[in-house]
């Protein structure tokens, strides 16, 4: 199904790129942006994982110089049963997260300094839950490309004026380069139209299962999006055809960006966690009553990241704090984690 959904999305955003180039430079302008659209899915296929890092400056990091930060994508990839991702560092003071990747053995998650600074370490586990549910989805795949896609019919709009000259090759006219002109602002919305919502409540819940507490996700939705609102992302701003990969919108609120939100509500999504968790205690309740069934005997119990679910007689002493808990962070801002 996800890769039917990826080829009828390419061919929707392929036919959107050829529009535009008819409207520029008629016949010859739609082949030419056909041939570029055949280009950008090719690149887009191998390398939209790594101009989204790089349009986000993020840095590689491993249990060297962020031994807390990688223990905790180990162990979450682990408890999803994938292979151990790539792991990244934004520089950036905004709580925000998202992963990447064509497929789960070429997967990347980021996670912003900001993120590791403002939530706890089981909120932080629950984050990478919920990026590492995108990737088992293999939602990562069609988020790159819709986002390198995108960026590049804006660009292709922003040219129009180059070719607003050639009246001869363009049927439209005038109005057909401004037509191009007015489909460049709205690439972020098609990109929204293309992406569904239901995607992320999906990854909601699947992360709740991976780290075992859905409230804990719940936790750090509510401070991110709070972070969010507070805090700008100048590389978000900047680049704002990538906002559907983060866990939160990272736009602010002014631009018109806002207007066609990426995400569904913070609310909603907090809400449909906190019913997932009164769900998972009334079965724990009532899974003791069942206890004396052999079938119900057996089956194994639900375990967290640190299994302490799983082994509630034997809870685990807490450990001593560490003096630097994330590592140092490899691109230099100091903080009470780096």
């Amino acid at each position: 199904m996800n890769t039917i959904r990826t080829a009828m999305l390419l061919a929707a955003m392929t036919a959107l790129f050829m529009g535009v180039g008819f409207l520029i430079g008629g016949t010859g302008g739609m082949m030419i942006a056909f041939l570029f659209a055949a280009g950008t899915n090719l690149f887009s296929y191998w390398n939209a994982d790594k101009m989204v890092l790089s349009m986000n400056r993020a840095v590689e990091v491993d249990e060297r110089n962020a031994p807390e930060y990688y223990a905790i994508v180990q162990a979450m990839a682990k408890q999803a049963g994938l292979p151990m991702p790539k792991t990244y560092l934004i520089d950036n003071p905004q709580p925000n997260a998202f992963a990447t990747g064509r497929n789960p053995q070429n997967a990347a998650v980021a996670a912003s300094t900001g993120l590791l600074q403002a939530l706890t370490p089981e909120e932080v586990a629950a984050v990478m839950a919920h990026e590492l549910a995108h990737v088992q989805h293999r939602d990562t795949l069609t988020m790159t490309i819709v986002a390198t896609f995108a960026g590049a019919i804006s660009m292709l709009g922003n040219f129009a004026f180059f070719f607003s000259g050639n009246r001869d090759n363009n049927p439209f006219g005038f109005v057909g380069v401004l037509a191009a002109m007015i489909v460049a602002p709205f690439a972020a919305m098609v990109v929204q139209m293309a992406v569904s919502r239901t995607r992320e409540y999906e990854a909601d819940r699947r992360g709740a299962e991976i780290c075992g507490h859905p409230l804990w996700l719940a936790s750090a939705l509510d401070k991110i999006a709070r972070g969010a609102e507070r805090i700008r992302n100048p590389d978000a701003e900047r680049n704002p055809a990538t906002a559907h990969l983060f866990i939160i919108n990272p736009l602010h609120g002014e631009r018109m960006d806002s207007l066609f939100s990426t995400h569904p509500a913070t609310e909603n999504r907090i809400a449909a966690l906190q019913a997932m968790a009164q769900q998972m205690q009334g079965e724990t309740q009532a899974a003791p009553r069942q206890a004396s069934t052999p079938r119900q005997a057996d089956q194994p119990r639900p375990s967290g990241p640190w299994g302490e679910a799983a082994q509630p007689e034997q809870p685990a002493e807490p450990a001593k704090p560490k003096s630097n808990p994330w590592g140092r962070n490899p691109t230099g801002p100091k903080g009470r984690w780096s």
